[in-house]
């Protein structure tokens, strides 16, 4: 059964994309911690992050780069926070989060609850941003 994410990179579902090539894509998290809080999948449907090959590891590496610095651009903050835990979804993942404090790192901490427009906003404030 294909992770909620190899139906976003098939356009089954919607989401708010930041940026794209040809194996990767990232998307805003529709239950952020911040505002700008970013998701980094390959297409290639893999569980585990250390699964990854080293190739494609090392390329979804310095995709996300590319889009932590254009994220850095677009939402003012002090750095751009990055965790892979890989439980939430079977599916290897990165987060980038724009953060002030450790604490805005805390995936105990309430979500943001954000509007469509919000939503649409923010995506294209970072797609503006990002140079591939």
């Amino acid at each position: 059964m294909s992770s909620i994410f190899s139906k976003i990179v098939n356009r089954e579902i919607p989401a708010y994309i930041v940026a794209e090539n040809d194996k990767f894509l990232a998307f805003l998290d529709v239950f952020p911690l911040m505002e700008g809080h970013t998701l980094v999948i390959p297409k290639l449907e893999i569980d585990y992050f250390f699964d990854l090959d080293d190739n494609l590891l090392n390329e979804l590496n310095i995709f996300s780069k590319k889009v932590a610095i254009g994220l850095k651009r677009a939402i003012p903050c002090k750095r751009i926070g990055m965790s892979v835990i890989g439980l939430e979804v079977p599916h290897a993942h990165i987060h980038l989060i724009p953060i002030n404090s450790i604490d805005d790192m805390n995936f105990s901490n309430n979500k943001l609850t954000l509007t469509d427009q919000d939503f649409l906003n923010i995506s294209n404030k970072i797609k503006q941003k990002i140079s591939l």
